[in-house]
């Protein structure tokens, strides 16, 4: 059961964090070290969690790195990954961009379609199963890059593939935005029209709309099939117009809804600064898969192989229960796929993807339902469980895997982290724990983060 607290901490908490917020509003427009540093200091002082001053720190540190006035020139790959066709790294990568940023300002902001950039890249890097049988692809490159579940992984892979297509730029940075966290850009923002193209985004259509646009509407708009992305670019530069001018409050709500899109993964991080690379992975916003646990944990990995944009379509829920009753402790995790679609168009097929289940390592599969002939690996320190899904339109589907868990994790000392995917979100969960004397416990979340139950 979650702690109550009383209503004297949570005034003391809100205060604080609109102290936080507001010293870092103050930070970004004075670039002053001596703000940055008090106010890191007084985190420590504040009534609030661990967790969030880890978060808050964080916050502060990259602050002071990415805009801080030292002279020196930052320079960051922005991979945007479009999570209405997930991808393991939050969802397939149909563009990037570079910005510089140097004493605090902009100096460069460009964005490249991965339609043209991947032209560049030779076909001599066999794709990973099953990408090449699904997609029917010669070789791997940018725009597939994200396979992993861990972001590090798939950071260094799109930064080998940016230099097999010749770019010429060194990074400080990678960082990897779904495409949702425009939709939190826009609730502050407000809705945006960008000159030479039809309609308004905001953050109740963007995604749509914006996928509509370079998918069907450019063709009606007489635009090249290479440069149906454009809009991207001209969309990105009337966000940082519409920022630049956004009132104290606004920049204040902003950066909340940016951690609250830090902690879902819809923004993820990796710096080739260690030390604040390591900062990060503290505040749990490197995306990585956690390498460190030792007790029980599941972790799912979706992968759209279908080519369209169905996620938008698909729902999906997760049902774990262990049982310690026996001489072995036995887990049986359900996923369920709901298709919502009523029928085929531009943006939706039947949905494929490529489901990889991690569990601990030293775990047994025993069998499953819909879950018949899966692919076994290892890596991070965890063994997962690979198969190929499919759910037809307007259908429900519901995969079962039962396996026994190694002898180090125990009902005594039990806990469970599930980790979550970076581009699936509101994602419901039951956890039922049976004891050995066969008292069970139920457990229900609504996942947004990684959940740990103790």
């Amino acid at each position: 059961m979650a702690k109550k607290y009383s209503y004297k901490f949570w005034i003391l908490f809100w205060t604080a964090s609109a102290i936080f917020l507001g010293a870092w509003y103050l930070y970004c427009n004075t670039r002053g070290e001596s703000v940055s540093s008090a106010v890191a200091g007084a985190m420590d002082f504040l009534p609030i969690k661990e967790e969030q001053k880890n978060e808050y720190k964080a916050l502060i540190t990259m602050g002071e790195y990415i805009l801080g006035k030292d002279g020196q020139e930052k320079t960051l790959l922005v991979l945007f990954q479009n999570n209405l066709e997930i991808r393991p790294g939050g969802g397939f990568i149909g563009a990037f961009g570079i910005i510089k940023i140097k004493d605090g300002k902009i100096t460069l902001l460009e964005t490249h379609d991965l339609s043209n950039f991947d032209g560049r890249i030779p076909d001599i890097v066999e794709p990973p199963y099953p990408m090449k049988e699904a997609l029917r692809i010669k070789s791997w490159k940018l725009r597939d890059s994200n396979f992993s579940p861990d972001f590090s992984e798939n950071a260094k892979k799109a930064e080998e593939f940016y230099y097999m297509g010749e770019g010429k730029e060194k990074f400080d940075a990678v960082i990897g935005i779904t495409a949702s966290t425009l939709e939190s850009i826009l609730k502050i923002t407000g809705p945006i029209e960008v000159t030479g193209y039809p309609g308004t985004y905001n953050s109740e259509n963007a995604l749509i709309s914006l996928e509509y646009q370079v998918e069907k509407a450019f063709e009606e708009q007489g635009i090249e099939r290479g440069e149906r992305k454009s809009i991207i670019t001209d969309l990105a530069k009337e966000i940082e117009k519409r920022i630049f001018a956004l009132s104290v409050s606004q920049k204040i709500e902003l950066a909340s809804l940016m951690i609250r899109d830090l902690k879902q993964k819809d923004i993820q991080l990796f710096f080739k600064d260690e030390n604040l690379q390591n900062i990060t992975k503290t505040a749990g916003w490197d995306g990585n898969v956690d390498k460190d646990w030792k007790n029980d944990y599941f972790m799912i990995s979706d992968a759209n192989l279908g080519a369209f944009k169905s996620d938008y379509y698909v729902k999906r829920a997760l049902d774990y229960t262990v049982d310690f009753t026996g001489e072995k402790a036995i887990a049986r995790l359900k996923i369920s796929y709901n298709h919502t679609a009523k029928k085929k168009d531009w943006m939706t097929r039947d949905y494929l993807t490529y489901l990889r289940v991690y569990v601990p390592e030293g775990s047994w599969f025993i069998g499953g339902t819909d879950f018949s002939n899966p692919q076994f690996g290892n890596e991070f320190g965890k063994k997962y469980s690979g198969e190929i899904i499919k759910v037809p339109i307007g259908t429900k589907k519901t995969v079962e895997l039962t396996y026994s868990l190694p002898d180090t994790i125990d009902a005594e000392n039990y806990m469970l982290k599930i980790q979550k995917q970076a581009g699936i979100s509101d994602v419901p969960v039951a956890v039922h724990i049976i004891g050995k004397n066969g008292i069970r416990r139920d457990f229900s979340y609504t996942m947004n983060e990684d959940i740990v139950v103790e």
